[in-house]
């Protein structure tokens, strides 16, 4: 082997590129594989062929080549070349086992996310969506086959349909036997020679299709549904992925929610707080009447039952909860200032002074108002 000039074995120029002496290498093994051209010469040739491309392929290897030196059995000592060769020309990430069974080209699709953006509302009650999805889809032409229509699959020349090939190499350590996938088919077993116009081979296209979906109540931002088999259709029509609806629930003017309960501020004028009213809110439901009792104060928590959120898991649904906001005038003509004056004289109102702290559930909504 050392006699030969390894460049011209491989019929490249010194001044080739590790593409091309890599191109150069895998046309030769195919024409002079033992299992596609039998015989002691081409065996021998084989063997040549190898083995400059174990030299040329390796930058280390190749620089001492150069520089008149070679290794019979390459680098690494000696022994790591072959390896390398057959995982190069065989192609180990292709697939198919050591003398395992062929690959499938069947395979399970992969999953898919969409985002969907729900109001507060349908929250409440759930929802019915029809979701637009850009995905993969079975081809209609060869319905996964990969093959154009009337045409079939044939059985790989080169590993006879096991999807890898085995080899035996003479090393300083004996004869060892090596297999790996078979590049021809990358492991199938079996190449398609009319691969389908329309999907390339692949079995599937990329397309728009609608999925529909019941949305139920009670979900949250954040909150993932699964589908399962509504992701991509796998390669040559395998079986579908999952499909994932990651949900975001977006802000309300008016409502916001705590846990299964809706929260809400209620603006009443100073003599409505002092006199009580009823007034009708609208819900997300439709209206409701609500009544404010007299003597009602800032920070109170006036409760609506059953007018809030239906639990995800569960049954029935939380409250309404309206905080009281009692709105001080803050423009008086000289009557109404009169009045509150002698208002506040008969009624003999303390002077004002420190209560105790109260954080109560008003207060976390106007701060909830107040950052949102």
């Amino acid at each position: 082997m050392a006699d030969q000039d390894h460049y011209q074995v491989l019929g490249v120029s010194r001044e080739a590129t590790p593409d091309e002496i890599k191109k150069a290498y895998r046309r030769l093994a195919r024409e002079l594989h033992p299992d596609v051209n039998p015989g002691a010469e081409a065996e021998e040739k084989f063997k040549l062929v190898t083995h400059a491309y174990d030299v040329l392929s390796d930058p280390e290897q190749r620089r001492r080549y150069d520089m008149g030196g070679d290794s019979p059995f390459g680098g690494q000592g000696g022994f790591g070349g072959f390896g390398d060769i057959f995982e190069t020309f065989f192609g180990a990430a292709g697939g198919g086992g050591r003398g395992g069974q062929p690959r499938s080209r069947r395979e399970r699709g992969q999953d898919a996310l969409v985002r969907v953006t729900l109001e507060l509302g349908d929250v409440v009650f759930g929802v019915h969506r029809d979701i637009e999805v850009d995905t993969a889809v079975l081809c209609e032409t060869c319905d996964g086959s990969c093959c154009q229509p009337g045409t079939s699959p044939v059985t790989c020349e080169i590993c006879h349909g096991s999807g890898h090939v085995q080899r035996t190499v003479r090393s300083l350590l004996g004869n060892v036997v090596t297999s790996a996938p078979c590049t021809v088919c990358q492991g199938y077993g079996t190449t398609i020679p009319y691969p389908c116009a329309t999907c390339q081979g692949q079995g599937r296209v990329r397309a728009r299709r609608t999925v529909s979906v019941d949305i139920p109540a009670g979900v949250e931002s954040g909150l993932r549904l699964q589908m399962p088999g509504s992701g991509e259709v796998g390669p040559a029509g395998g079986p579908n992925g999952d499909l994932y609806l990651e949900i975001t629930v977006a802000h309300h003017d008016v409502f916001s929610r705590e846990g299964d309960d809706l929260l809400a501020t209620l603006d009443v004028s100073m003599p409505d707080a002092i006199l009580g009213t009823t007034t009708t809110i609208e819900s997300l439901d439709g209206p409701v009447d609500l009544e404010v009792r007299p003597g009602v104060q800032s920070g109170d928590i006036l409760t609506i039952k059953g007018r809030g959120i239906t639990p995800l898991r569960g049954s029935g649904r939380g409250d309404l909860r309206v905080g009281v906001h009692v709105v001080t005038p803050t423009r008086l003509d000289a009557k109404e200032r009169a009045l509150i004056v002698d208002f506040k004289k008969k009624t003999k109102a303390p002077d004002p002074k420190l209560a105790e702290f109260q954080q109560g559930l008003f207060a976390r909504l106007r701060d909830r108002f107040r950052n949102s």
